[in-house]
C-alpha cells in the first residue's frame, strides 16, 4: 500500500439486514475487544456512560475517582484520539463480568478551557464542510457530503459521506490533508446513519426515532409488517430514508405474543357453526373472520376463544413480496 494510503487501514463490509448494501469504503474502523472473563469472587467495578453525539452509542469509562453528575462534559481518550463527552450515565457500580476489557479510565472533568475547545471545534467543522463539499465538486466524484467530525485534541477529522458504489477518493484525502494537516478519514455511510446525523421530520410529524432517542440501530425486517397486519405498500412501511421505519420493532414483542394465541389467516378450525378457515384476524381485539364449510358466502365473525385450532397457519412471505421489498431492509 501506498504511503499516502495510511490514511485509512481497513474496508467496511457490508451487513445483512441493516447492514450496508453491498458498498464498500476504505476506511480505519474500531474494534471491539473480546468479553472480560467473569471473576470468580463477582467483582463489581464503577463505571460512567459516556456520549460523543447528542444521539449516540453510550460508551463506558471508569470515573478514576472523579464523582460526575448527569450533564457534566468529561475529557477521555478513545481510539480515535482524545475527546470531549457528555456524562448521560453518573457513577454507579456494575458487575465486572458485564464489561468489555479493558475499561478506560477519564482524563479529566472537562474544564472551562475545554468545553471554549469544543466549541471552537464545532465552529471549525461547519468550516471544513464547506471545503469537503467543494474538493468533492473539483475532484467531480460521486459522492455526497454528509458530515465533519473533528477530534478534541485536532489530530484527527472525519469525513463522512453517502455513494451509490464505490469511490476512488485517494486524491480528495491527498488534497485534505495538504490543507488540514492532520490525519483524514473518509466513511461511507448508508442511508439510515444519514436520516440519523441529518435529522427530520418522520411520516408521523415527530422528529426522526434516529435522531432523537435511538443510539443504535435495530434490526427491522418486512416479516415484522406482515405479522402486524401492516400493508406491505412500501410508501406505508419505508421511513424518509427509504428503508423500513424503526418504529416497527418497537410493539413487535407484543404482535409474537398476540400470534401466539391467535389462529392464522388460513388456519383450519372448529366454531358453534361448523368447520370453517379463518379469512381474517384482528390481532388486537381478538375478532376473527370465518369462512364456514358448510356455509362460504356467508362471513362468520367470532372471538378467538371460541374457536378450537384444527391445524393453524403460518405467516410467510411470497417470492414476489420478497423480490419487491427486500431493499427496504437495507441500511
Amino acid at each position: 500500500m501506498d504511503k499516502e494510503l495510511d490514511y485509512y487501514t481497513e474496508k467496511i463490509s457490508p451487513k445483512k439486514g441493516n447492514g450496508a448494501k453491498g458498498k464498500t469504503a476504505s476506511v480505519a474502523v474500531e474494534k471491539k475487544e473480546p468479553r472480560e472473563q467473569a471473576s470468580a469472587d463477582g467483582a463489581e467495578t464503577e463505571i460512567i456512560g459516556v456520549r460523543f453525539k447528542d444521539v449516540g452509542k453510550v460508551y463506558y469509562f471508569s470515573p478514576n475517582g472523579i464523582d460526575f453528575k448527569r450533564g457534566d462534559k468529561v475529557i477521555v481518550e478513545t481510539v480515535r484520539g482524545v475527546e470531549c463527552g457528555d456524562i448521560v450515565l453518573p457513577n454507579r457500580t456494575i458487575s465486572e463480568k458485564t464489561l468489555v476489557s479493558p475499561l478506560k479510565k477519564v482524563l479529566r472533568k472537562a474544564d472551562e478551557k475545554d468545553i471554549q475547545q469544543a466549541e471552537k471545534n464545532r465552529e471549525k467543522e461547519k468550516e471544513i464542510m464547506k471545503t469537503f463539499s467543494e474538493k468533492i465538486r473539483r475532484h467531480n466524484l460521486d459522492m455526497k457530503p454528509i458530515d465533519v467530525d473533528c477530534t478534541f485534541d485536532g489530530t484527527k477529522i472525519l469525513f463522512y459521506f453517502t455513494s451509490e458504489g464505490r469511490v476512488d477518493f485517494r486524491d480528495l484525502v491527498k488534497d485534505l490533508a495538504s490543507i488540514y494537516r492532520t490525519r483524514i478519514e473518509l466513511r461511507q455511510i448508508g442511508v439510515r446513519d444519514e436520516a440519523k446525523m441529518l435529522g427530520g421530520l418522520g411520516i408521523c410529524g415527530r422528529p426522526f426515532c434516529c435522531s432523537s432517542f435511538l443510539g443504535e440501530f435495530q434490526p427491522v425486517s418486512i416479516k415484522m409488517a406482515k405479522e402486524q397486519s401492516l400493508s406491505l405498500n412500501p410508501t406505508k412501511i419505508s421511513g424518509t430514508c427509504g428503508r423500513l421505519m424503526c418504529c416497527l420493532k418497537y410493539e413487535q414483542n407484543c404482535y409474537e405474543d398476540f400470534l401466539r394465541t391467535t389462529p392464522k389467516i388460513g388456519a383450519s378450525v372448529d366454531t358453534a357453526e361448523g368447520r370453517g378457515v379463518v379469512q381474517d384476524a384482528n390481532l388486537l381485539t381478538g375478532m376473527l373472520t370465518i369462512k364456514l364449510d358448510k356455509k362460504p358466502d356467508v362471513p362468520f365473525i367470532v372471538n378467538k376463544e371460541e374457536v378450537k385450532v384444527i391445524k393453524d397457519a403460518q405467516i410467510k412471505l411470497n417470492r414476489d413480496e420478497i423480490k419487491a421489498l427486500k431493499g427496504l431492509e437495507d441500511k
